[in-house]
């Protein structure tokens, strides 16, 4: 159906009860109400009626539709796209053993003095802990990058603008978004850490069912924090062109800055003080506690002093420090947590303040 006038309202709510009333001031022709009608009576619910510019025509957008639900059925209607960003942690879980899998055992092994032995299965826990706590803490956030594209997507074609101009809130809209993108990034890494833990059952096995649970637990935290991070940035972006080109950046450097792919401790004073002031540093801090804590513990069992089990933490990164003062785990909550807060409400109000013409 097309408009005959551009003079009309924007949107209506309508109902199948009040059909021919919405046709009179939309100035739909006769010949379409019934077609109006018959499109009220199959969904039998309400729907919003949106005039989209620039040829007049009638577009149903359901109330559903502006929800969370949308997007979540789009992303999984891609299955391609769902099942690489299945497949990808078990490809990184591959990479990470072949290639850094000698390299992080060289280097913790050089941290020992040579007076200690340990067993061959504790610095494979170890070291399988390391591996997987960093390919955990950056898939929590670059995860949530890629599957936060419909927003940019929804921009780039117009969609947004349907959806802008329909009489839902424009907190509503903009969190549908947000909980879409947690949703699917969720199933995502939880399906990584499953995999991940199956690794290190292999390997050497010395988690306990309280370290599980603290581990899914920091995977919720670091989801979140990484899908209000992502909405903040793609907020600003209109182009695939752009997602993409961010996406890289982020892939690329966050693995560094947060300390997943090298401790921290071996960066410069400087440097350690300003990462230090970085939030996503503590959320890959609690996933090694929780991969390692374990081992660690085997390895003090052993009758290792304190000592040199402090100075493996610290190498590990299972110990930060914010200006000389060490940062326990229940500050390292408090401050993903806070993180978590500021940056959806910067995100809301970002969505509130923003206008779309039509």
């Amino acid at each position: 159906m097309l408009l005959k006038h551009v003079s009309v309202p924007s949107a209506f709510l309508v109902y199948p009860a009040n059909v021919e009333w919405a046709a009179r001031c939309l100035r739909i022709d006769e010949y379409d109400v019934p077609c109006l009608r018959r499109a009220c009576s199959f969904r039998k619910s309400e729907f919003y009626v949106v005039c989209i510019s620039p040829n007049r025509s009638l577009k149903f957008v359901h109330k559903g539709d502006v929800e969370s639900g949308r997007n979540i059925k789009l992303f999984f209607k891609d299955k391609g796209m769902f099942f690489t960003s299945l497949i990808t942690p078990a490809i990184l879980l591959v990479l990470y053993v072949t290639f850094l899998g000698n390299v992080y055992r060289d280097s913790f092994t050089s941290n020992l003095p040579n007076s200690l032995k340990l067993s061959e299965s504790i610095i494979e826990g170890l070291v399988g802990g390391q591996l997987i706590s960093s390919i955990l803490a950056v898939s929590c956030v670059t995860v949530a990058f890629c599957s936060n594209f419909l927003m940019v997507q929804d921009k780039a074609n117009g969609t947004i603008r349907d959806l802008r101009i329909s009489p839902v809130k424009s907190a509503t809209l903009s969190l549908s978004y947000y909980t879409a993108t947690l949703f699917s990034t969720l199933i995502i890494c939880f399906a990584a850490t499953g995999i991940c833990l199956t690794y290190v059952a292999i390997v050497g096995w010395y988690m306990s069912l309280a370290d599980i649970f603290f581990l899914f637990l920091d995977i919720l935290l670091l989801v979140l924090f990484g899908t209000a991070l992502s909405s903040i940035i793609n907020f600003f972006l209109s182009t695939q062109g752009q997602i993409s080109a961010v996406g890289t950046i982020i892939s690329a450097g966050y693995g560094f800055i947060c300390g997943a792919y090298m401790p921290i401790s071996s960066f410069g004073e400087g440097l350690q003080k300003i990462i230090s002031f970085l939030p996503g540093t503590y959320g890959t801090s609690l996933i090694r506690n929780h991969t390692m804590q374990g081992a660690l513990a085997e390895i003090q069992n052993q009758g290792i002093p304190i000592v040199i089990i402090e100075k493996l933490k610290d190498s590990l990164d299972c110990n930060l420090y914010f200006f000389g003062s060490q940062v326990n785990i229940g500050t390292m909550y408090m401050i993903l947590g806070i993180t978590i807060l500021v940056l959806i409400g910067i995100y809301i109000l970002l969505n509130k303040s923003q206008k779309y013409n039509c």
